[in-house]
């Protein structure tokens, strides 16, 4: 009797053991199935996504190898019909199965929360002032904490940008519309249907709308943001991958939504500025603009098909069409 305890609490750690070793593994492995992490912001979401699948995957291992263990070692043996002993309800046992999720939830609750405090992102209950709060603490001053990252020396870089100290904000402006993103640049007055960003300074974008709800949305950041109609929100970020990326609509604006893109191109400083001068150089065309030309082609058609839209906004003139 000794020894089947023994041999059951041994049985029990090299289980425990085997399925936390797995579930960090699988954690790990969270971090390749996302995009590049092109913002330090990128950092706090992967780090907190890698901890949602290690605790999903040691739940998940946990619950089947539990059930595994006793479909094995405790079944009926063959021929066996008989009721099972009569076991009233164990309330210690009952207290520690519901309090264990309660914490989890708490536990996931509270990260969550911080992670998103960092990020500096507005939400409803900062709509109020329509700007993030002197004081608010972002990923570039706080990120350097979760260093869970790809590679060694991508996180070497990461967190030499999330500890670097303070530099020039680059301020631009951003303007959503059925169905055109636009994007000015006070510096040097330059206006283009391109956001081009430094690597590795800080972004503040003056997000505007001109009409409906629009998403600030760039996968590879990790960022969304909704644009209110007649409201202007301020949204930091830090830009740390050089790259062309893509930016969408993350809301539903209307017929041509899908549309609504634009590229991001993060570039060194160096060729940011290069860019805002070339382009200050060039007068303002207009840009190309999907769907203005798919409403101009179905307007002239002799048979009008499908339900009537909103004309878009015509095409914007810009420094940089891109």
């Amino acid at each position: 009797m000794k020894i089947q305890k023994i041999l059951n609490i041994l049985t029990l750690l090299t289980g425990a053991i085997a399925v936390t070793a797995t579930s960090l593994w699988i954690g790990k492995q969270a971090y390749s199935w996302l995009p590049p992490q092109a913002a330090a912001e990128s950092q706090l979401i992967d780090n907190l996504i890698s901890f949602l699948v290690t605790l999903g995957s040691f739940i998940f291992l946990g619950v089947t190898s539990t059930l595994m263990y006793s479909v094995i070692f405790h079944r009926a043996v063959k021929d066996d019909f008989t009721d099972g002993p009569a076991i009233e309800g164990n309330i210690t046992l009952e207290v520690v199965w519901t309090a264990i999720p309660i914490l989890l939830v708490f536990w996931i609750a509270g990260y969550s929360y911080q992670v998103y405090e960092q990020m500096g992102i507005q939400g409803p209950s900062q709509l109020v002032h329509l700007h993030n709060p002197l004081g608010m603490e972002s990923a570039y001053a706080a990120g350097k904490e979760n260093t869970g990252t790809r590679g060694q020396g991508e996180t070497e870089n990461l967190s030499q940008t999330l500890s670097a100290p303070s530099l020039p904000v680059e301020k631009i402006d951003v303007i959503a519309k059925q169905w055109a993103w636009v994007f000015h640049y006070p510096e040097k007055d330059v206006t283009s249907t391109e956001l081009h960003l430094p690597s590795d300074r800080r972004v503040r974008l003056a997000l505007n709308s001109q009409d409906v709800l629009h998403g600030f949305y760039i996968p590879a950041f990790r960022l969304k943001q909704d644009i209110i109609p007649n409201h202007a929100i301020d949204f930091e970020f830090t830009p740390v991958r050089p790259g062309q990326y893509r930016l969408t609509d993350s809301q539903y604006s209307g017929t041509y939504f899908a549309t609504m893109q634009a590229n991001v191109v993060v570039e060194s400083p160096e060729e940011y500025h290069q860019w805002l001068s070339q382009a200050a150089t060039q007068k303002l065309s207009p840009a190309k603009n999907q769907a203005a030309s798919e409403y101009d082609q179905t307007s002239h058609q002799s048979v009008q098909t499908g339900w009537v839209t909103v004309p878009p906004a015509a095409p914007p003139l810009v420094n940089s069409p891109g």
